[in-house]
């Protein structure tokens, strides 16, 4: 392949730095706890329903003794104290936590080994479960014959999970091998996760257990009847991030959208808070093994694509220290980036192919994730499918991983099923046409390609220095990353972040932190 100049000793120095900078923060999340992430465990274990206002008992049990000033100890102190007292599953300690006369603080003198050794049937059951999906979902993979990157990635939105799943076939007929359900607009603000098949949903269609059931059929019925496996996608992001990994594990999902710093710039979710659902969910999804999708292509929606390129590099070093500390390996890191240059720019091609491939030979075993262009889209359908063609062809030469497919009516109305059909026509075009290009070319060393990576690699590392030098915390407020500022303390959750007790338990996550 086709190869720019790249300094290992730089790479190895960000990666150094990066690593410092997911330290910091790591202290942080391991003495805290955040209410989605003890919803999470209490889902886990086994707890369903919702009253009758429609609220998650999940919600209703966490958010009582969250406001009481006893959820400190974690929520499987609670449930244990529950079952120790007489409740006789799960269901119906969540219930009493949820409804029932209140847990005094006296009934809560249980030590963390009595938890573990209280809640351990449930506990196992809660990981074999993850266990048993993965492995099923794994076997049925490799029952079908691999398909060549970079995969074919497209979107359906309708917001009724019916019409997505007939979608998600015709989008299968039409040659995706990857399909995203993506999510109703604002739920990354909700502070619970809606219960089972949705119908209306403005911009998207809402992610919840139940919808991940239905697309997983129509995706495995998609997958026998055209010979081929074709891989789930949903978010795992905002203030449910934590919840919806555990649903995305135990529902068979190939892949989740799932970023470290994401929820803080575009959704303005607290920092801190994200901080600690990223970690716990990705806890989750190792044990999975699910394929991550970062977000750092959406830097160049809002920064100039051009000058701030190296924060895309900078954010992708991170995204991966912040990962390998939730126990996720090279192979499931779809670190984003995003084709988002002006067109009207000269050379701008040649700007893309040096982002595109340094970013390819730097994370050479990481599955990435290639966007496609957006900002710079018009009513003009004709240049638009021009424009993804150049894209598509920047994919293929550079050896992406996974292409999300641009649409020619990108900035009209969301795609119908022939916008989609005619995206595939031509991706499938470019990609046939041009797929050992990159084997037979060379990039000058000293020409325009070269230079420019060099110069995007030599400032993200200045910038990851200045982020060391200032903490994350400071960098984020200070506007380093898509031009976006935010505080320590503001956005939306940070009233569900909480300090851990001395004596906090959280047996399933200390199963995920010890690993298979």
């Amino acid at each position: 392949m086709a190869s720019v100049p790249v300094d290992l000793g730089q790479v190895e120095q960000c990666r150094k730095i990066a690593s410092d900078i997911a330290d910091d923060v790591q202290k942080y999340i391991d003495r805290h706890t955040s209410v989605g992430v003890e919803r999470t465990m209490l889902r886990a274990f086994g707890a369903e329903g919702v009253d009758d206002q429609g609220v998650p008992i999940a919600n209703v049990a966490v958010d009582r003794y969250h406001r009481a000033g006893l959820l400190s100890r974690g929520i499987s102190t609670l449930v244990a104290a529950e079952l120790l007292s007489g409740a006789t599953t799960i269901q119906d300690a969540a219930e009493r936590l949820a409804f029932g006369v209140a847990l005094e603080e006296s009934a809560l003198k249980i030590t963390p080994e009595q938890v573990r050794a209280t809640l351990k049937p449930h506990t196992d059951a809660a990981i074999a479960r993850i266990d048993a999906a993965r492995i099923q979902r794994q076997a049925t993979k490799a029952s079908y014959p691999p398909v060549s990157n970079p995969l074919k990635y497209v979107i359906v939105a309708t917001g009724n999970i019916y019409d997505d799943a007939l979608q998600t076939k015709a989008a299968a007929f039409a040659g995706a091998d990857i399909v995203a359900v993506i999510r109703a607009t604002a739920q990354s603000l909700l502070d619970y996760v809606p219960q089972g098949a949705t119908t209306e949903g403005y911009g998207g269609t809402f992610a919840t257990q139940e919808n991940f059931k239905i697309i997983r059929r129509a995706a495995d019925e998609a997958s026998v009847e055209f010979g081929r496996y074709i891989h789930q996608t949903n978010y795992s992001s905002g203030l449910c991030m934590s919840e919806i990994a555990w649903m995305g594990a135990v529902e068979r999902l190939d892949m989740l959208l799932n970023d470290a710093m994401y929820g803080i710039l575009f959704r303005d979710i607290n920092m801190c808070r994200n901080f600690i659902d990223q970690y716990v969910s990705r806890r989750i999804i190792a044990r999975a093994k699910i394929v991550i999708n970062t977000g750092e292509d959406n830097y160049l929606t809002t920064s100039d694509a051009v000058e701030k390129a190296h924060t895309v590099l900078s954010s992708q070093f991170i995204n991966e220290a912040f990962a390998h500390r939730a126990g996720l390996t090279d192979d499931l890191l779809g670190l984003g980036h995003a084709y988002e240059i002006d067109p009207k720019l000269e050379d701008s091609f040649l700007l893309e192919i040096a982002q595109a491939q340094l970013i390819r030979q730097i994370f050479a075993s990481h599955p990435i994730k290639w966007m496609p262009p957006t900002k710079h889209k018009t009513g003009d359908i004709f240049h638009s499918h021009v424009h993804d063609a150049m894209f598509n062809l920047v994919g293929i030469t550079t050896n992406q991983s996974i292409e999300l497919l641009g649409m020619f009516s990108e900035a009209i109305h969301n795609p119908m099923l022939v916008d989609r059909y005619l995206s595939l026509k031509a991706t499938r075009y470019v990609f046939s046409t041009c797929k050992h290009l990159g084997d037979e070319i060379e990039f000058k060393p000293d020409g325009r390609i070269a230079k420019r990576a060099v110069q995007v690699l030599d400032e993200a590392l200045t910038l990851l220095r200045e982020v060391e030098r200032d903490s994350i915390w400071e960098s984020i407020g200070n506007g380093a990353f898509a031009d976006v500022k935010r505080t320590r303390t503001g956005g939306r959750g940070f009233a569900g972040v909480l300090e851990r007790a001395h004596d906090y338990a959280n047996p399933i996550l200390e199963v995920l932190e010890r690993g298979a």
